[in-house]
């Protein structure tokens, strides 16, 4: 009898059918699932790509008005019938304009519709006399003083008179309401012995308690009398002194400058000679250089320290005093403008920064000294101005002419800003030659800001080097030792730990930098220098000895005993230099390192320089470079270890030959990965470094990065200016940079690959 063969039986039509709409339910919510995930992760890629691509067109939008010159556009002329300016001053708001007609009056005149709304003499009112009229004896000239509201009054009875003029601001409602007032004058009486008064100048003393005049006759005789006023505390009395200096001159001046701390005079001849006095000194004889064609205009920028020429031929320079080797200072030509096309006849500094505007040959020009920029050029609204005045705020020039007054509106937010200036030399007053020099804040408005990205971007890269010189070499070989050697038990411990390294703070490191670690390494500098011999000199020692051990010996010991050796062998190793320091610093250095090295180099020993931030930054970028270089030699194909050491080659073979050619894509992108760590590093070299901007590779000075002078400056700089889009410009380099490191490193990253994922 034959068995019927055993079968299941065959599941009904209905569970089949559920079964198949389970599976379409299953298939359906994957592929929703897969669908949305796709969408969710899709959306975070480009909103990362967005967030930076934003952060970006933020940074360009704040910097682009860096690029932009200045905006100049001709305002309707003012309508003054009757009236002849020869010198003029303005409030800052633009809403008046002081100025000294040619008989001797002030006037002061409504700027948005001509009317005149006060006069007086500039002496005084005489006894008997109206108003607006003229002195007793002939006005010679008039001017504006260089960057100050003083106006200026030479007679020729030998007098010069000065006025300050103050604006006294009141509010009617909203309604702003400027008033003029005057101080008395100042006025200084010279001996002409019946000549007639020639080239003068007059200053009010920086702290407003005397003033100055310089004075030439015709017989070519330079007199300076210096007024001194001292109030008694006690009973309000104020003495006068008057102190009187002769002067002697080669060549009868044109034109006379004086500075506001008088201490110094300046002339420039109908010859083409520019003559300096240093008043402080008791010099009667003058420094003498040769400028060219006959000097027609003269001023002094804002701080008294530069001087801007201008000549007959319409040529336009800017001088200042520069030390030389054997001579003191010497007046020297630092900077040539674009020449006018006849004589320059009128100049007016900037009350706010080196900028000026200069008229002559039919042309009017507005100049910034420090960028060397041309920033407009075109003809002036009036004819033949007598006088120029830039005012307070820069934004508007103002030109006197016979009847009217010339306006001309300005918008020249900044001036200083150029590719040059923000990156290249410039020769700033007071310096013997160009330099890089970042310095963006003084004690004065007189300070000339120094806004020099290049010693900001060498301190960065400073920085990164020596903190990199320390970390790479330490990652990655420790990173290739506790991939193709530790023993795995070893590994479990010794990788997190060195993780947990990078969550550290920053700004732990720099404090422990910066406070603890910076003065004992500048006492203990020599056993650093021991330390970078002795070890690995050491280590090798050990490791030789330890593979010379009979194997019985070594067998006692448990596998990867052999690290342990090697960490008491590094600490015995640091404990025996830093013994020796003392020893050592004696015998090499005649018990002083850092006054051997100023010695015999020159060099100077700063407590926070670029080792101490090495050190610190290098500790902080270690366990990046490790985990990723870690991640690149494990994931190496076993079969190409196997292979290698079935042909023969050793351990150590294996790893050099095989393994870090392998890996070696992923341990660049762990070096270019440490490398924008390193550069956009804040906290350890703010804290560390000592903030020092200087243009110096030697490993004993501090230095300033981008990003930390980011930190220190923008919380003072105000909003707009030219410091606050410079800091944004320094972002964007930043950016630049680690953008361009990074594609770079990417580049060489997929070559590496491609040439090696054929092992």
């Amino acid at each position: 009898m034959v068995a019927a063969p055993l079968t299941e039986p065959s599941p009904g039509p209905r569970p089949r059918r559920r079964a198949a709409a389970r599976t379409r339910r299953t298939a359906r919510r994957r592929i929703v699932a897969d669908r949305a995930a796709r969408l969710l992760v899709s959306a975070g890629g480009i909103g990362i790509i967005l967030s930076i691509l934003g952060i970006l067109a933020f940074i360009v939008i704040e910097i682009w008005p860096l690029t932009r010159g200045a905006q100049v556009e001709p305002l309707a002329a003012v309508a003054v019938p009757g009236r002849e300016f020869v010198a003029l001053t303005s409030d800052e708001y633009r809403s008046y304009a002081v100025g000294v007609e040619s008989d001797g009056a002030i006037s002061v005149v409504r700027l948005a519709d001509g009317a005149v709304t006060g006069t007086e003499p500039f002496l005084g009112m005489p006894p008997g006399e109206t108003p607006g009229a003229a002195p007793a004896d002939a006005v010679t000239a008039a001017g504006a003083n260089p960057g100050e509201p003083v106006l200026t009054l030479a007679t020729g009875d030998g007098r010069v008179a000065l006025r300050r003029v103050h604006w006294d601001v009141t509010f009617d409602g909203d309604l702003r309401v400027m008033t003029p007032r005057l101080d008395p004058p100042v006025v200084f009486a010279f001996d002409t012995a019946g000549a007639t008064l020639g080239a003068y100048a007059a200053r009010v003393a920086e702290d407003g308690t005397g003033a100055a005049a310089a004075w030439l006759g015709e017989a070519g005789g330079l007199s300076v009398l210096r007024r001194r006023a001292r109030e008694n505390l006690l009973t309000g009395e104020v003495t006068e002194s008057f102190e009187v200096s002769r002067l002697a001159s080669p060549e009868a001046p044109a034109l006379l400058v004086l500075d506001r701390a008088q201490r110094n005079l300046y002339a420039g001849t109908a010859g083409g000679r520019l003559l300096w006095w240093d008043l402080t000194t008791g010099e009667p004889a003058p420094k003498l250089v040769e400028a060219g064609a006959a000097v027609t205009a003269l001023s002094l920028l804002i701080g008294d320290r530069a001087l801007v020429v201008g000549q007959r031929d319409g040529s336009l320079s800017a001088w200042f005093p520069v030390r030389q080797d054997d001579l003191g200072f010497l007046l020297t030509r630092v900077r040539d403008f674009p020449a006018h096309p006849g004589a320059i006849d009128l100049l007016s500094p900037s009350m706010r920064s080196k900028g000026f505007v200069a008229a002559g040959g039919g042309l009017l020009g507005l100049y910034h000294n420090t960028s060397h920029r041309t920033l407009w050029r075109g003809p002036p609204p009036v004819e033949r101005p007598c006088d120029l005045f830039l005012a307070p705020r820069g934004n508007e020039i103002l030109l006197a002419a016979s009847g009217e007054i010339g306006r001309v509106a300005v918008d020249n937010p900044h001036p200083e800003a150029t590719l040059g200036s923000l990156f290249g030399e410039v020769w700033y007053e007071g310096y013997e030659e160009p330099e890089y020099v970042w310095q963006s804040t003084g004690g004065s408005d007189d300070f000339e800001p120094k806004l020099s990205l290049t010693p900001l971007l060498v301190g960065t890269l400073k920085g990164t080097f020596y903190s990199l010189l320390l970390a790479i070499p330490l990652a990655v070989l420790g990173a290739m030792y506790l991939s193709q050697f530790m023993h795995p038990v070893y590994q479990r411990y010794v990788k997190p730990t060195v993780e947990i390294m990078a969550a550290l703070p920053t700004v732990v490191l720099g404090f422990l930098a910066g406070l603890w670690l910076a003065p004992r390494l500048e006492k203990a500098f020599p056993s650093l220098l021991l330390m970078l011999v002795a070890l690995p000199l050491l280590v090798v020692a050990a490791g030789a000895l330890w593979h010379r051990l009979p194997r019985r010996i070594r067998g006692r010991f448990p596998t990867g005993f052999e690290a342990l050796l090697f960490v008491g062998v590094l600490a015995l190793g640091i404990w025996g230099c830093i013994a020796l320091t003392l020893p050592l610093e004696r015998l090499l250095f005649g018990g002083s390192f850092p006054a051997w090295l100023n010695h015999t180099t020159g060099m100077t020993y700063d407590q926070r320089n670029a080792v101490v931030v090495g050190l610190a930054m290098g500790f902080a970028v270690i366990p990046i470079i490790f985990a990723i270089s870690e991640d690149a030699f494990s994931n190496v194909p076993r079969n190409l270890v196997a292979g290698a050491l079935a042909l023969g080659a050793n351990r150590w073979q294996t790893v050099t030959r095989v393994v870090l050619p392998t890996a070696s894509p992923g341990i660049f992108s762990a070096i270019m990965i440490g490398f924008g760590r390193a550069v956009g590093e804040t906290m350890i070299v703010l804290m560390a470094t000592g903030n020092t901007p200087i243009m110096d590779w030697s490993p004993f000075n501090g230095f300033r990065t981008l990003s930390a002078n980011i930190a220190v400056e923008i919380p003072e700089a105000p909003v707009g200016g030219t410091l606050y889009r410079t800091l944004f410009l320094a972002a964007l380099v930043l950016f630049a940079l680690t953008f361009l490191v990074n594609t770079a490193a990417e580049l060489v990253r997929q070559r590496l690959r491609n040439r090696y994922s054929q092992l």
